[in-house]
């Protein structure tokens, strides 16, 4: 099922599969966000819970005992409740199952927050440990934008411009997409721009830390541009 908030700027649709956006227009109907493809991602922006990538076999060991999960965890797949709603904001939660507690030991409740400002989409993450163990998770956002903006640009027109004076660091990645502590200094453009290729992501996706809060995806060619805030998340990961 689909939810919609609206405001004067802004109209948002969320499906409780995974609490993920489906749709983000603006006054004038402009879609901004990707709206799935099967000849390539059939996703939009799903909210990654309570894993984000890869696990060796998709296995991992805790307290001696084997668990088994997919790439960037279970939320995704999972149909979250609506717990409460406005015409501009609404929360979306999830709660362990005997589903979740098979591929992750632990009781939980997992809550999704979506408030329109103006023209921003505030998105808030809550993760409450409902047991008494620590409870180990990892989270984030894997939102897909339309690239081009504009009908009359190409992929190849757009530019990703990072904050004044951050120094990104890639961690490395093996050819099958696992974390290797191989990281480099990842050279921007003037110091703060990203230009967009195709073929920069010939090895899948590009994993960034030191990146500061903030990034402008842009054009010099056109008036549209999507800024992404991230404030208190290490990492910065760019994928098409």
């Amino acid at each position: 099922m689909e939810y919609v908030i609206k405001n004067s700027q802004l109209k948002v649709s969320i499906s409780t599969k995974g609490a993920q956006m489906k749709s983000i227009r603006d006054k004038a109907g402009k879609e901004f966000l990707w709206q799935g493809s099967k000849e390539t991602w059939e996703e939009s922006a799903p909210n990654l819970f309570p894993f984000v990538g890869r696990l060796t076999k998709e296995t991992y060991t805790l307290h001696g005992k084997e668990h088994h999960m997919g790439i960037h965890g279970f939320a995704k797949l999972k149909e979250f409740t609506v717990l409460n709603q406005k015409e501009d904001c609404i929360t979306f939660v999830l709660e362990d199952d005997k589903d979740t507690r098979k591929q992750y030991p632990f009781s939980f409740q997992f809550c999704v927050t979506y408030k329109l400002e103006e023209n921003e989409i505030i998105i808030t993450y809550k993760v409450y440990n409902k047991g008494n163990e620590t409870m180990y998770f990892g989270l984030g956002g894997h939102p897909g934008f339309n690239v081009p903006l504009s009908e009359k640009l190409t992929f190849e027109d757009y530019m990703i411009e990072f904050e004044n004076q951050v120094e990104p660091m890639q961690i490395g990645m093996s050819e099958d997409c696992f974390v290797t502590e191989n990281n480099r200094r990842f050279i921007l453009t003037e110091g703060k721009y990203l230009h967009l290729k195709h073929n920069l992501f010939d090895r899948d996706a590009i994993i960034l830390k030191n990146t500061g809060n903030k990034v402008i995806l842009k054009s010099k060619k056109g008036k549209e541009e999507i800024t992404v805030y991230y404030p208190n998340m290490n990492y910065l990961g760019i994928w098409h």
